[in-house]
């Protein structure tokens, strides 16, 4: 499980090292595509046994993807939510990690190749590779929203939120072309949770920041194509979220969705237009791609299908854990995209692994359910917890989301760290991580051609269109 370009290997030249065998007193080698949630587990519970594994990820870090959006309107600074990957196994000599793009797995023989031209090879390949955002095929998604599932997506959401603010502070015209108009799409947790913090952000924040600029003007629009923000939760929850974020301002557009996104704003399924150059997309996921073959069995959405011990199916080498694999309960109940079932989905199949390279028979994955919450915004969340839902509102589940979030981190420095980013952040509304440090996803061409309509007023300056 070493890339060809070590050990004398001249660059170029794939190669790969021998697997070991199934019941063998041998340690397991194990390739694992992806450093998240189900990765990590996984690795972690391998590493324990003394099994030799080899992570590879685009990135070098781990990321706490359910605190993204507290990065991208600076309550959380980017390394209060990510922790380098080789940080979390230093003192395990028998975990590899590299940092390489996966371009092709092949299952059966449990290989990875990757775009600089490595190639891994081991006894077992688990597949974390994760999601990505599923745009749904609608025009200029892809090229005009920002989604929100990476660290690197929210430093560019965050660049721009704070670019538009200074924008109109310079030049307050902008405001009625949506200079200050925060569109998110979808009314999930990501987007709930986006919603409200941007609401927090106009209300708790930026009028201390810019003292000549009226922020009360300042639009937040959550679109979702059901009939309530927070589907999966209870009819009593969908009325706690309606109420706080209608009451924080919040604009809910439902039972409408985006036909189209363009530079300078979103056209709705009804032909409704909204002004704005900060579109925030939560409408959903799709697996990340990864060179998989075609012929891998895939489930709702194009995930990975599994077995009940998270193998694919005919696969005995391979493996599935994290969003990137549809995965079922003991009782075969299908499991949501969460952090908690990647988390102990990878840590099955680590175990799992040990199981087969010890000659015993591997375990159904059996998921522990902690329940559901989302954050409304300041001292306002709802949460469902354990198997029965047991519900609670308000600053109690506010209180037990930041718990239960600060205890899913990686490390107890990145527990301290964060906790004192929340407790700086409630008491001063100072928002330290508040700098623009992504030009190019800040910039906004606000004379360009998008900005070309009939029923817009005429450019500042008597500048040219044809020139900007």
């Amino acid at each position: 499980m070493v890339p060809h370009h070590e050990h004398g290997s001249p660059p170029g030249v794939p190669c790969s090292v021998p697997v070991g065998r199934e019941g063998s007193t041998e340690a397991p080698k194990v390739v694992i595509v992806g450093g998240g949630f189900a990765g990590v587990g996984c690795a972690r519970v391998l590493a324990h046994h003394g099994a030799e594994v080899t992570i590879i990820d685009r990135n070098n870090y781990h990321q706490f993807q359910p605190l993204l959006y507290q990065v991208a309107t600076a309550q959380a600074a980017s390394n209060d939510v990510a922790s380098p990957l080789r940080g979390l196994f230093r003192k395990h000599p028998n975990v590899l990690v590299k940092k390489a793009t996966v371009t092709g797995i092949d299952p059966d023989t449990a290989t990875v190749t990757t775009a600089e031209g490595a190639t891994f090879t081991g006894d077992h390949v688990v597949i974390a590779a994760g999601s990505r955002a599923n745009f749904f095929g609608v025009p200029g998604a892809d090229e005009h929203a920002f989604p929100l599932y990476s660290l690197r997506d929210a430093e560019r959401l965050r660049a721009r939120i704070f670019e538009v603010f200074e924008d109109a502070d310079t030049r307050p015209e902008l405001v009625d072309r949506g200079a200050l108009t925060f569109v998110v799409i979808g009314g999930g947790p990501t987007g709930v949770e986006m919603a409200g913090a941007l609401a927090d952000l106009v209300d708790h924040v930026m009028g201390e920041r810019f003292h000549d600029l009226d922020v009360g003007v300042a639009r937040v629009v959550l679109v979702d194509r059901g009939t309530t923000p927070l589907g999966p939760f209870s009819d009593s929850a969908h009325h706690y979220v309606t109420k706080v974020l209608s009451e924080r301002g919040v604009e809910l557009l439902l039972q409408h969705g985006a036909a189209e996104i363009r530079a300078d704003r979103v056209v709705l399924d009804d032909g409704t237009e909204i002004p704005t150059r900060c579109v925030v997309w939560a409408g959903g996921l799709q697996p990340s791609g990864c060179g998989l073959p075609d012929d891998l069995e895939r489930g709702r959405g194009g995930r990975l299908a599994t077995e009940a011990d998270l193998r694919l199916p005919g696969r005995p080498r391979a493996w599935g854990v994290g969003d990137l694999a549809e995965i079922h309960d003991h009782d075969g109940t299908p499991l949501p995209q969460l952090g908690s079932v990647a988390l102990q989905a990878g840590e099955t199949a680590g175990a799992n692994i040990i199981r087969v390279a010890a000659g015993r028979p591997t375990k159904p994955f059996h998921y522990h359910d902690k329940g559901i919450m989302a954050m409304i915004g300041r001292s306002a969340a709802v949460a469902e917890l354990g198997k029965h839902r047991h519900e609670i509102h308000g600053q109690l589940a506010f209180s037990a989301w930041l718990g239960v979030h600060a205890a899913l981190l990686s490390s107890t420095r990145a527990r301290v760290d964060l906790i004192m980013s929340w407790g700086w952040d409630q008491f001063t509304k100072n928002r330290s991580p508040a700098v623009i440090d992504d030009d190019d996803a800040a910039a906004i061409d606000w004379d360009g051609p998008a900005a070309s309509t009939d029923d817009e007023e005429p450019l500042e300056h008597g500048e040219d269109p044809d020139a900007a």
